[in-house]
């Protein structure tokens, strides 16, 4: 994009963002969100069921208690796991962002389990929005926009989520790409990564 200086066209300044979904994305864990129906029916779903059914499960009134979900339970890495690695030894981690559904109060314990691997991600990089609903990764990514972030990629398992950010992405002055995360993809992330960089 460019802006107009003194009658001439200027390139903007690059602000580059990389956001990571952390769930089956940055890392697999196997931490539950309890789901309380108001017939009294109580199950468990993970982060995908979570991401999927949360909007459908909230109008159907239930309650959801994310204590097990602000843990990281039995934590592994995930598909792009070393795509983020990538990205931080080459780039640092000033721009390197977690989004995810879970509560805020488990980026404490998501730092602790990126650190341990060797990806220290500021605190205030990471981002629990405690809900499932696609517009909410939206929402935020907007206020990113908001911010001057203006060189954007964004990786979620979920389509939806891929979606929704790519609609917001679309309809402002930005660059930016999206991908669903898959273990599958890794030759067409590392081609990513190295584009990223």
């Amino acid at each position: 994009p460019l802006n107009i200086k003194d009658g001439k066209p200027v390139e903007k300044e690059k602000r580059k963002i990389r956001i990571f979904d952390f769930d089956y994305t940055a890392a697999i864990t196997k931490s539950k969100i309890l789901v309380e129906m108001p017939d009294g029916r109580a199950f468990k779903i993970d982060a995908a069921g979570f991401a999927e059914r949360s909007a459908e499960l909230e109008k159907d009134g239930a309650r959801f208690d994310f204590s097990d979900f602000s843990k990281v339970v039995e934590g592994k890495k995930g598909p792009l796991f070393d795509v983020i690695k990538k990205i931080a030894d080459a780039r640092g981690t000033e721009d390197l962002f977690i989004l995810n559904a879970r509560p805020q109060d488990a980026a404490g314990p998501i730092k602790e389990f990126m650190k341990s691997l060797g990806i220290d991600i500021p605190l205030s990089n990471i981002t629990g929005l405690a809900d499932g609903k696609a517009n909410a990764k939206g929402r935020w990514v907007m206020g990113k926009v908001a911010e001057g972030y203006n060189d954007f990629y964004f990786a979620d398992d979920a389509l939806k989520n891929v979606q929704a950010v790519k609609e917001v992405l679309d309809q402002a002055d930005v660059k930016g790409k999206v991908q669903q995360a898959k273990f599958s993809k890794a030759k067409t992330f590392n081609a990513i990564t190295n584009e990223m960089i």
